[in-house]
């Protein structure tokens, strides 16, 4: 049995623990080596560790927040039918285009057009009632004035009767003294009598046409009041046989369903022959020019978003398409508490379909990051992400980072915002605080 393999084994076995297992202790004692007074290690008893650095400017990126999230047609609508009717139209299969006021289903008109004939018939009946009506009123205004003018001429002769009345009055009572007297004769007296009494019953006459003038003024007011009636009936005719005529017209109107605006058909047209009531579906159209990004993007990110921000997406077909925000939810799910975002993208040839999936990435304010190689990330005793970095002296040092993106040519870190040497290889082997012997070389670009 040979000896050598064993104890090459052996040492090897022990070197590799020591150097997994008891790597703070070694390097524990590495640092425990006499120092200067600028407090680098003395050289001359140990070798440094050799490492490649590369210098790192911050450069300003563009940021941008990433959703997942899916494509919405930007309107989609259930044509449905207003009154009963069967279809008497050819069907449209769906997949087809259609033009905004195209005919989706027309229904069979039945009595509605005869129904459209009576109430306009209606209206001009009730129309020719109008002049008729308005004529009678300066008809019945006329008698009232009429009227009018005989209460005058009896008021006035009323007031010449009572007048006369008076005279007479004065008369017999002047002829009764003189005859008491003896200075007037029997046949005076029964004249002033017999003229006291005609003055009387002329009063008698003429009050009596004055009320009968009255009477016919208070004729003449409700003949022009019945007048002004038959006029506001006539207008309310009219009124009523023009909301008929509308509403026939309107019921034929229902008979053709069109579509809305210009769109792809989702569903077919109703069949020729089905019966259609109120309610009952003729197609759906949805509109996909332009198309909507629907994403949802969490608290922490919302600020980062604004209306009229570019974006852009990359569908699961591999397609990439570019748009803008349209549309920033003031209100967070109640479930996930996220806030939808939507994204108007054109899509004049329709190649994007309505619920595709997307990864959406919405353009954000930029930031100072560095861009470094991906292994030149590393972890610190406590776990934080981070690289290691040549400081004076050539000193190492430990510096915290944030991944901001990956990309082909490395990874845009952020948290410093000056110029570091980055150690880029043979940062796994050196703690903060050890010195090195950097070789440089040219960033990656």
């Amino acid at each position: 049995m040979r000896l050598m393999p064993i104890l090459t084994a052996i040492i090897v076995s022990a070197a590799l623990y020591a150097f997994v297992f008891e790597r703070d202790r070694l390097l524990a004692l590495a640092q425990a080596a006499p120092q200067d007074e600028t407090g680098i290690e003395a050289v001359e008893d140990r070798p440094l560790v050799q490492v490649v650095a590369m210098r790192s400017e911050p450069q300003r990126v563009d940021n941008a927040v990433i959703l997942r999230g899916r494509t919405e047609a930007a309107r989609q609508v259930e044509l449905r039918a207003e009154t009963s009717g069967q279809v008497i139209s050819e069907p449209l299969r769906k997949g087809a285009f259609v033009g905004a006021g195209d005919e989706m289903c027309r229904l069979d008109p039945g009595t509605r057009q005869s129904s459209l004939d009576e109430a306009e018939a209606r209206l001009s009946e009730a129309s020719a009632r109008l002049p008729e009506a308005l004529a009678r009123v300066p008809e019945a205004e006329a008698r009232m004035a009429e009227a009018a003018t005989r209460v005058a001429e009896a008021e006035a002769r009323l007031t010449e009767a009572e007048a006369r009345l008076v005279e007479a009055e004065i008369n017999f009572n002047a002829a009764a003294r003189l005859s008491e007297g003896g200075f007037a004769s029997e046949t005076r007296l029964a004249n002033a009598e017999a003229t006291l009494s005609s003055a009387r019953a002329g009063v008698t006459s003429a009050q009596a046409a004055v009320e009968g003038a009255l009477a016919g003024i208070v004729g003449a007011e409700a003949g022009v009041e019945s007048a002004e009636a038959q006029v506001e009936g006539a207008r309310a005719g009219i009124q009523s046989a023009n909301a008929a005529v509308a509403a026939a017209a309107r019921e034929l109107q229902r008979l053709t369903i069109t579509a809305p605006f210009a769109g792809l058909l989702e569903t077919d047209s109703a069949e020729l022959g089905s019966l259609l009531q109120p309610g009952s579906l003729c197609a759906t159209v949805i509109q996909l020019d332009p198309i909507k990004l629907i994403g949802f993007v969490p608290e922490a990110d919302v600020g980062k978003i604004e209306t009229g921000a570019p974006a852009g997406a990359r569908l699961a077909s591999g397609a990439e398409v570019q748009g803008r925000v349209t549309f920033l939810s003031r209100s967070a799910d109640e479930t996930t508490r996220t806030f939808r975002v939507e994204v108007e993208v054109a899509n004049a040839d329709l190649a994007i379909r309505d619920g595709q999936t997307a990864e959406i990435l919405v353009a954000a304010d930029g930031q100072m990051a560095h861009l470094l190689p991906a292994s030149a990330l590393t972890l610190d005793d406590d776990g934080n992400l981070g690289i290691r970095i040549v400081g004076t002296g050539n000193v190492t040092g430990f510096v915290p980072v944030s991944v901001l993106r990956d990309t082909p040519g490395g990874i845009w870190v952020t948290g410093p915002e000056s110029a570091l040497d980055v150690i880029v290889v043979g940062q796994e082997f050196v703690t903060e605080g050890v010195p090195v012997a950097p070789t440089f070389r040219e960033a990656d670009g």
